[in-house]
């Protein structure tokens, strides 16, 4: 079965807001925006903006000085949760106490 059988799509992505909303999201988990980066205690740990009608998006695979960054493509609301709920897991495992 088709995704069009049901006879509506779903709204068009704006990549400007969900950068905004994303933006809302790191800074609840704690997080502080830096030009488009997203450091915990002095460290990057995520990097967001906005590829024409797409959002660039990028986690590191382990905080540090050097690090190494996982690269996304973002093309719906729904891989912004998903790299949101992505990050908040790795922020969990990487947290040096129990809170």
């Amino acid at each position: 079965m088709s995704d069009d059988s049901f006879g509506f799509a779903p709204p068009p992505f704006k990549a400007d807001e969900a950068l905004q909303r994303a933006k809302r999201e790191l800074r609840e988990l704690g997080l502080s925006e830096r030009e488009g980066r997203f450091e915990r205690s002095g460290q990057q740990v995520a990097k967001l903006a906005v590829d024409g009608a797409t959002l660039k998006a990028a986690i590191v695979k382990r905080p540090g000085r050097s690090p190494e960054w996982t690269e996304k493509t973002l093309r719906d609301a729904a891989a912004v949760r998903d790299f949101v709920a992505e990050l908040k897991k790795k922020l969990a495992t990487w947290t040096d106490r129990d809170d």
